[in-house]
C-alpha cells in the first residue's frame, strides 16, 4: 500500500481554545481550514496534524515529534507559553519530554528517537 501523506487526527472538544493552543505549538496559524470544526497544519509535505471537534474522542490521542534539539524545543515553547514536563533519557540515549493539550491529549518531543 503506497502512502502519501500521514495525517495525524487529534480530537478534541473546546475547537477554538484547541486552535488558540496549536497556533502556539507550531508558531504559526493552521495551513487549512477545509470544514467548520477542522484545522490542519501541513508540518512538512508528508506529514500533516489535523485538530478536529470530536468530543466523544477528545483527549484519547497521542503525537509524537522527533526534533533535532529538545532543549532548543523547550525553550521555544516556553516562550510561547507552552511548558514541558520532565525531561525523561531512553536506555538508547533518546530525551523526550510531554505536555498535555487543552483536550488531555498527549504531545511528546523526542530527540534521537532509536529507530
Amino acid at each position: 500500500m503506497p502512502v502519501a501523506k500521514v495525517l495525524s487526527v487529534v480530537p478534541v472538544a473546546d475547537f477554538d481554545a484547541s486552535i488558540a493552543w496549536y497556533e502556539r505549538l507550531f508558531g504559526r496559524p493552521a495551513d487549512a481550514r477545509p470544514m467548520p470544526g477542522l484545522a490542519d497544519w501541513h508540518i512538512s509535505d508528508d506529514a500533516w496534524v489535523q485538530v478536529f471537534r470530536d468530543v466523544d474522542h477528545a483527549g484519547r490521542s497521542a503525537l509524537n515529534f522527533a526534533v533535532d534539539d529538545l532543549e532548543d524545543e523547550t525553550a521555544v515553547l516556553a516562550g510561547r507559553g507552552i511548558t514541558l514536563g520532565e525531561v525523561t533519557a531512553t536506555t538508547k540515549n533518546a530525551k523526550l519530554a510531554s505536555v498535555a493539550d487543552p483536550a488531555g491529549n498527549t504531545i511528546t518531543l523526542i530527540e534521537n528517537p532509536s529507530t
